[in-house]
């Protein structure tokens, strides 16, 4: 999961409703609430995301390393790029996930879900790392289907986060 590419496959289930032509990034998807959503309740994330048509795009996991990077990765890129501190590492992520959607004609609205892996959790480190997440995604009024959860390791000590996306594009 260090390595930041993208695939983009035709899933012939979801691209067999057309999509109008000049449609606008994130028309093919549809927020799924429970009839009984309460409105006042803050949820920073969608329940649930229907597909309506388009081709899932599958980002691999991005981490606050340059999306293109040397492997086996080298020491002075690591401390360069992988400060201790899970804020900046999410947001130097993120930006990477942005260009990389951005390079496949896709945008934050086209996200269906985002799968946030935390190393070395303390207590507040889900609440800080979602707020960096969901701050790509207010400016477009869009909250993806989000999984945040803390793991034992990821691929280098000083790696604190790691995120990977899912993005349906038109």
């Amino acid at each position: 999961m260090k390595n930041v590419a993208l695939v983009a496959f035709s899933v012939t289930a979801l691209t067999c409703l057309a999509s109008p032509a000049g449609a606008q990034s994130g028309n093919h998807l549809e927020i799924v609430h429970h009839p009984n959503y309460d409105k006042s309740v803050f949820m920073p994330f969608s329940p649930a995301i229907k597909i309506r048509s388009g081709k899932i795009l599958w980002l691999a996991g991005g981490t606050a390393l340059p999306v293109y990077h040397d492997h086996p990765h080298k020491r002075e890129q690591i401390l360069k790029h992988l400060p201790n501190d899970l804020e900046a590492q999410t947001r130097q992520t993120m930006d990477g996930i942005m260009e990389t959607l951005k390079a496949a004609g896709a945008s934050p609205k086209d996200v269906v879900h985002v799968f946030i892996f935390r190393a070395r959790p303390r207590m507040g480190d889900i609440g800080k790392a979602s707020a960096v997440v969901n701050s790509y995604f207010a400016p477009h009024n869009h909250k993806p289907a989000t999984t945040n959860m803390a793991v034992l390791e990821l691929g280098e000590p000083e790696q604190l986060v790691e995120i990977q996306v899912v993005a349906v594009v038109d």
